[in-house]
């Protein structure tokens, strides 16, 4: 669901992730937020297991997202927002009122400098094939703009 068309809910996200950046070890070299996803490439570097440290980024976001929405005195969609997470957690066995991130993260192992590019590649480009931008640069919620030589919104270990 496009929950990300509004700032405030990407906001969320960057200062969750700033965060893990700063308290829990998180080294991000890649991101982008899209309307109704985010990616990320990252690792660990306190001893705790990625897929760890993105459960606790994805329970955290969660929990302040719905609460944004619910008090979000602009959001048009609240009912329905909160309707769809609601029956979302219903299918789920560890949710007990909402279900707003799905379960599976779709990890992808970087095991090449090939593989590296062609990630980080497919994510500064995806505002540009969803037609939000012409450049991958001038994508604002996304780490482009780091690999083009500027400053981005987080902190990010530009792989070259």
């Amino acid at each position: 669901m496009d929950v990300f068309t509004r700032n405030e809910y990407k906001d969320i996200l960057l200062d969750s992730l700033a965060f893990c950046q700063q308290k829990k070890g998180m080294e991000l070299f890649a991101w982008c937020i899209m309307t109704n996803h985010l990616h990320l490439i990252f690792r660990s570097i306190q001893g705790q297991k990625p897929e760890l440290l993105l459960g606790d980024f994805k329970r955290f976001t969660s929990n302040e997202i719905i609460k944004a929405i619910k008090n979000n005195p602009r959001e048009s969609r609240r009912e329905w927002l909160i309707e769809h997470f609601e029956k979302a957690a219903l299918k789920s066995s560890n949710v007990n009122k909402c279900q707003f991130w799905r379960h599976d993260n779709k990890p992808i192992e970087l095991w090449s400098n090939k593989v590296i590019d062609e990630k980080i590649n497919y994510i500064h480009n995806n505002p540009v094939d969803e037609g939000l931008v012409f450049r991958p640069e001038d994508y604002v919620y996304s780490s482009a703009r780091d690999y083009s030589g500027e400053k981005g919104l987080l902190d990010v270990i530009v792989i070259k």
